[in-house]
């Protein structure tokens, strides 16, 4: 059964948390459906890094591949950096990914999370949890 390909980007941190963060978020992912055949990776500090990310992607029978930054800005990271080691120019969210065996499949590249109500939820939750342990 072909699925389709998830490669979440973080930025990486020298803290163990960063990469837990980023595994944990692919594994809720994982439950949630099966169409997606998900690798994490990482810009900086952690294993692997997008190269690495992309090299085990390219063995997966998949029949596309998104790759989402797991970014909550445009930065350098999202709009320069992680487009030129896809292969994309600066701007550009579609492109071509080549498989192990040959086969181009479409790329596209997602945004960062950017403003989001459920962002705003998300600290709202945190701010309610801190007040209840701490006030």
């Amino acid at each position: 059964m072909t699925k389709h390909g998830l490669l979440i980007i973080g930025h990486g941190s020298r803290l163990e948390y960063g990469k837990e963060l980023i595994l944990e978020t692919a594994k809720m992912i994982s439950e949630k459906t099966d169409e997606y055949t998900i690798i994490t990776c990482s810009m900086e500090f952690n294993e692997p890094n997008v190269e690495e990310g992309l090299a085990a992607m390219r063995e997966e029978e998949i029949d596309y591949l998104v790759a989402v930054p797991m970014f909550l800005a445009k930065g350098i990271h999202v709009l320069h950096d992680i487009p030129e080691i896809l292969g994309l120019k600066e701007g550009e969210f579609r492109g071509e990914f080549t498989l192990a065996d040959g086969k181009s499949v479409p790329l596209i590249y997602a945004g960062p999370l950017g403003c989001d109500p459920l962002l705003a939820d998300m600290m709202m939750k945190n701010a309610k949890t801190a007040v209840e342990t701490y006030l």
